[in-house]
């Protein structure tokens, strides 16, 4: 057949591209599921680690969503303008904020971390326990082997 040529690596046999398969579908699983409370996913990641840890400055927040201090800074306006987080001066320096929910964001806490939980509950209901603990552990460690090799 003219036009059509065989790839080199099956998708299906990518390890890429089902990461990307799966992590697009439970995107919009979890997504439609925040828009319940009134947040999209966009938001997630630094509510997330806000209702870790408060008083995070921009710099620190970004690293721990893994997302460029401009997209940190966006996302903290829309954040800020929701009325769930704002900003206080940093006590020893004179550029940072700290970053600290208000009683509104964190009243979120409880079911925005329920819908995560039965999405997630979700994706991995076809795996046993063992299997479960298996596919974090090998993430885990896959994620981790790529951190180290860019340092």
């Amino acid at each position: 057949m003219e036009g059509k040529k065989e790839a080199q690596l099956p998708r299906d046999q990518s390890f890429g591209w089902l990461v990307a398969v799966l992590g697009g579908q439970m995107a919009s699983s979890l997504d439609e599921k925040l828009k319940k409370i009134g947040i999209s996913l966009s938001l997630w990641p630094s509510l997330f680690a806000l209702w870790e840890e408060e008083g995070l400055t921009q710099v620190e927040l970004a690293a721990r969503c893994n997302t460029a201090n401009y997209t940190t800074t966006r996302v903290l306006d829309s954040l800020e303008a929701l009325g769930l987080v704002e900003r206080k001066k940093h006590p020893t320096s004179r550029r940072a904020y700290q970053i600290f929910l208000t009683d509104k964001g964190r009243e979120l806490e409880a079911a925005g971390v329920q819908m995560a939980t039965e999405c997630n509950e979700d994706y991995l209901s076809a795996l046993s326990e063992v299997e479960r603990s298996q596919i974090h552990e090998l993430i885990k460690k896959v994620i981790s082997a790529r951190d180290s090799r860019s340092i």
